[in-house]
Parts: structure tokens; C-alpha cells; sequence
């Protein structure tokens, strides 16, 4: 489908969406999306294909069906923009790949965009690869209970530093960056449902303690970058491409572009990988014959050897167990847009300057497009029954020029590394575990404490 076939073509509508029940003085519907926010979008669709909410003081449109989530997606006349965005520039930025918008993010585009193609991946095969069986072995020998949410965070920054700024400068910072994304995607999402600004200036405990992650984080890139430089190697990886890169005239980048930049590749490397990998283990814990079944894949394809990047095409149903879990527990599962021209939308006028929000939780769950939607069932990915689908219920990586570029990198990472830690280990709670969601700019498990037990 083209951007041109979703475009609006009847910009005359009138009719204002309707408005969402359960709005409170003061909060509006924030105190909803701060108190159970998926079970709440969910609902939602059940009131109309557009509907309005009240976030404070602003009033922003709810999408929720698949095909005007598509269209919003392809729109140009919906931008990078609205209450997520804003919640997230003191971390990102404005001039980074994730916020940007027009030509400058065109460019940006082009920058990183050879880092992710299909053809360069399998470079980083070797260190995805190692980095998976590092962290079987390190369970091997730590034995007891393992804490899910350090483990998950710590392999995909692992991950992400080596393949995409490769030094071993990466290593002991690794644990700083975690610690610093955990406190600030919590505080982001508070940020976003209640935008209160002034009051998150008080010096209130958790603001200080935002803040602290916050400039300890931008101190960490000014790090990596001054770390990269003072070295003067030019490793064939995308912080050298960042650093060596023009603006449109043919002069090299600002500093903070390139601050930015390296923000935009930690943050969805760590938080969103991260976050994945613990819905995954928690999958694996609440489904142990999916991981009796990933075993017996890895065996009948690699034998007796350690599983390999190379192996990952032909591990066809732990890759579907991995879509299986980014459709029900997609990371990014809340986005926001701004329409930048009066257009129409499921017949309803949306206004230029207009907030949009819109959930892949509640699209992805949405019994109108899949089968016994709650059910885990990694089969419903097979060829014969994925072509039931409706477009766009199924968009775990976003689509359009906003797709992430690292979508082929982050599908080979989260299987390979399902598949070995899957083979080597069954998995159990723990005392303390606390499997229910934790809601912020990202999901993933409130505390996962899980012991591995080895096959």
C-alpha cells in the first residue's frame, strides 16, 4: 500500500470523534492511563474508530483500528510529534533519528541506514553469538536466583555497544546505562498521561532522582564519544559513520547531532531489546513446552555444536515465538503523532496542531483480527495462517519512513538468543517475582526473579 492510498481524500468532514467516558476534573483520562492503561485502550475501540481523550488540558485523538493506525503511520500529514515525544526530549533530544522530522531526519536516515542493511548483519552474527552463550555460561556459573530485569538490560546493551560502537570502553559503563534507562522510562510515561510541567521541577525525591539518571546518562555518551575520538581508530561501525558524517552542505555534523544520535542508538538497543528479552523469558517460565520445542528445533538444526547467527533462518518456530511475544507484549506499546494540516480520519475532522495517540498493545490484542486473541500461539505466524492477518495488526517495528531501521538486527538478536538460552535451560519463578506488566514509555515485567534450571 502506498502513502497515497491512505492519504485522506476528503478533508470536509465535521463530525468530532466521540468522547471517552470515565474523564475526571483536572487529570481528564490521565488518572486512567496511569492507573491501567492497556486494559483502558483496549476498550476503547469498542466506543468508535477515533476517539477523544482529555490529558489534562489537552484534548488528543485515540486511533484504534489497524487500517487508520496504517494510515496514520504512512500519513505525511501526521509527524513525529504529541505527548510521547515531548515526554521523551529531555533524553533524545531534537536532533536525533527518533525525533526528527523532514529533510533533517531524511539525512539522518541515510546515515545509519548501511549499519542495518540485510547484507551487514550477519557481521555482527559473531558477537550476537557470543554475547548469547556469555550470558548461558554466566548463569552456568552463578547458579541460585537470577534478577531478569539486570540480565536483560545488561546483554542487550552488550549487544548493541559492541555491533554498533565497538570498544571495549562499552564494558563498564554498560551497568550505568541500564540503571539510568530504567529510572527515566519510568519517569517519562508520569511525564506523558499527567502533564503537570512545573510540578516535576520540585525537588521532590523522584525528580531528583530523574534528573540524576539524566545528566549521568548525557555524561555517558560525552564519554563514548570523547573515548572514540581520543583514540583515533575508525572501526567500521555506525558511531564512526555519525562522526565522519555531512550535513547537506558538506560540513560535518554538530555535536550535539551526534549526541543525539548516539542516544537514539542506546535507547531502543537497551530499553526496547531489553524489555523483550524479559517478556521472553517470562514466555518461557509460563510456557515451559514452548522452550521443550525451541530445544528440539536447536538440536535438529545445529546437532551437537553451540547455536550459530548463521543457524537463525532455519529456526523457524523460535522465531515465531519471538513475533508471538512482541504481539503480546510489544515493548513500544503506546505512540503519538501530531496532524500538521486539517485532514479527515475514519470520517471524523481532526484539526492541524492535533495530538494523536494510538496503542500496538490494544491493535495487537484486538480480537476482530486474531483468533483466540489472548492466547499465546507462536503457530498463528505460520505462512498458511499469517496471511489471515489484517494489515497493520501486526506492526511490532512501526512501518513507513519511521520503521526502525534496526528491525532485521533486533529479530536476528532476539532469536539467536532465545534459541541458546532456551536449549541450555527450563525456567521457574523465584520468591519475589512479580510477573504483572510495569507500565512506562516501554512494557516489559515489573521484576522478574526466575531460577534456571539446566536441561
Amino acid at each position: 500500500m502506498t502513502v497515497e492510498s491512505v492519504r485522506p481524500k476528503d478533508t470536509t468532514a465535521s463530525a468530532e470523534p466521540p468522547v471517552a467516558g470515565g474523564a475526571v476534573p483536572l487529570l481528564g483520562h490521565g488518572w486512567r492511563l496511569v492507573r491501567d492503561p492497556l486494559a483502558f485502550l483496549s476498550q476503547l475501540r469498542d466506543h468508535g474508530d477515533v476517539v477523544r481523550l482529555k490529558l489534562g488540558p489537552k484534548t488528543v485523538y485515540a486511533v484504534t483500528t489497524p487500517a487508520l493506525t496504517g494510515a496514520v503511520a504512512l500519513s505525511p500529514d501526521y509527524i513525529i510529534a504529541g505527548p510521547l515525544w515531548e515526554s521523551l526530549e529531555s533524553l533524545l533530544g531534537k536532533e536525533g533519528v527518533a525525533t526528527a522530522n523532514g529533510k533533517l531526519h531524511r539525512r539522518q536516515r541515510r546515515t545509519i541506514q548501511p549499519a542495518f542493511r540485510l547484507d551487514a548483519i550477519p557481521a555482527y552474527g559473531p558477537i550476537m553469538a557470543e554475547e548469547s552463550h556469555a550470558l548461558v555460561e554466566r548463569w552456568r556459573a552463578a547458579g541460585g536466583v537470577l534478577d531478569i530485569t539486570y540480565e536483560s538490560f545488561r546483554v542487550a546493551v552488550r549487544v548493541t555497544a559492541r555491533c554498533l560502537m565497538r570498544g571495549s570502553y562499552m564494558d563498564a559503563r554498560a551497568d550505568r546505562i541500564c540503571a539510568d534507562l530504567t529510572t527515566l522510562f519510568a519517569g517519562m510515561y508520569q511525564r506523558m498521561v499527567v502533564p503537570l510541567g512545573p510540578l516535576y521541577k520540585v525537588p521532590l525525591p523522584a525528580n531528583r532522582e530523574f534528573n540524576r539518571a539524566l545528566a549521568d546518562l548525557h555524561v555517558l555518551v560525552d564519554e563514548i564519544v570523547a573515548d572514540r575520538r581520543a583514540g583515533g581508530q575508525k572501526p567500521d561501525d555506525l558511531l564512526t559513520a555519525l562522526l565522519e558524517a555531512k550535513d547537506d552542505n558538506g560540513d560535518p555534523i554538530g555535536e550535539q547531532e551526534i549526541h543525539d544520535q548516539v542516544i537514539a542508538i542506546l535507547t531502543p538497543g537497551a530499553e526496547t531489546v531489553g524489555s523483550t528479552v524479559m517478556s521472553l523469558l517470562l514466555v518461557l517460565t509460563e510456557h515451559p513446552e514452548l522452550g521443550d520445542k525451541i530445544r528440539d528445533e536447536v538440536e535438529s538444526v545445529v546437532g551437537d555444536r553451540p547455536v550459530a547467527f548463521e543457524d537463525v533462518r532455519k529456526l523457524t518456530y523460535t522465531a515465531n515465538v519471538v513475533t508471538e511475544t512482541l504481539r503480546l507484549y510489544p515493548a513500544v506499546w503506546i505512540l503519538t503523532r501530531r496532524a500538521v494540516a486539517d485532514t479527515e480520519l475514519g470520517g471524523y475532522r481532526i484539526p492541524k496542531g492535533a495530538d494523536l495517540i494510538y496503542s500496538p498493545y490494544a491493535i495487537q490484542r484486538d480480537r476482530r483480527s486474531y483468533e483466540r486473541n489472548e492466547d499465546f500461539d507462536p503457530d498463528r505466524w505460520l505462512p498458511e495462517r499469517s496471511k489471515d492477518v489484517p494489515k497493520y495488526a501486526m506492526s511490532p517495528f512501526s512501518v513507513g519512513n519511521r520503521k526502525c531501521p534496526s528491525d532485521h538486527f533486533s529479530m536476528a538478536e532476539l532469536t539467536l538468543l532465545t534459541a541458546a538460552v532456551a536449549h541450555a535451560y527450563r525456567f521457574e519463578h523465584a520468591a519475589h517475582s512479580d510477573a504483572r506488566p510495569r507500565i512506562g514509555i516501554t512494557l516489559r515485567p515489573r521484576r522478574l526473579m526466575l531460577r534456571a534450571l539446566a536441561r
